[in-house]
C-alpha cells in the first residue's frame, strides 16, 4: 500500500513539472510549430529515468516507486507524443512529423543511454 501511496504522489509531482516545463519550454523555443515543449520534456525524462534506473540496480529501495513509477511516469509525455506526430500527419506536415519523431526516439535512447552511465560504474 505505501508503494502506490508513492506512485500516486511522484505522478502528481511528475504532472505538475511536466506542465509548467512543457509550457514554459514551448514559449521559450517556439519553432515554427515543432511541439518543443513536449520535446524537452521527453528528452530530460529519458535522461531523468536512465539515471533513477542506473542507481536503482545498486540501492533497491521503495523510493524507486516514488522516483521512477511515480514522477517519471507523470512527467513523461509520449501519449501526447504520440498525439502530436498524428496531428502532424493529419496537417499534411511530413517533414516536421519525420523529424520530430525520429529526434525524439534516436536521442530519448541517446538520453536514457547517458543518464544510465553516469551513475552504472
Amino acid at each position: 500500500m505505501r508503494n502506490l501511496i508513492y506512485i500516486f504522489l511522484g505522478g502528481g509531482l511528475g504532472s505538475v513539472a511536466r506542465f509548467m516545463i512543457s509550457n514554459y519550454s514551448q514559449k521559450l523555443w517556439n519553432i515554427d510549430g515543432f511541439p518543443m515543449g513536449t520535446f524537452v520534456v521527453n528528452m530530460t525524462g529519458c535522461f531523468l529515468i536512465g539515471i533513477l534506473s542506473a542507481y536503482f540496480l545498486k540501492v533497491d529501495n521503495s523510493l524507486r516507486y516514488l522516483l521512477i513509477t511515480g514522477v517519471c511516469g507523470g512527467y513523461t509525455t509520449f501519449s501526447t507524443f504520440s498525439a502530436e506526430n498524428y496531428s502532424l500527419w493529419q496537417n499534411g506536415n511530413y517533414g516536421m512529423l519525420i523529424l520530430y519523431a525520429l529526434s525524439s526516439l534516436i536521442l530519448g535512447l541517446i538520453m536514457v543511454f547517458l543518464g544510465f552511465q553516469m551513475l552504472k560504474s
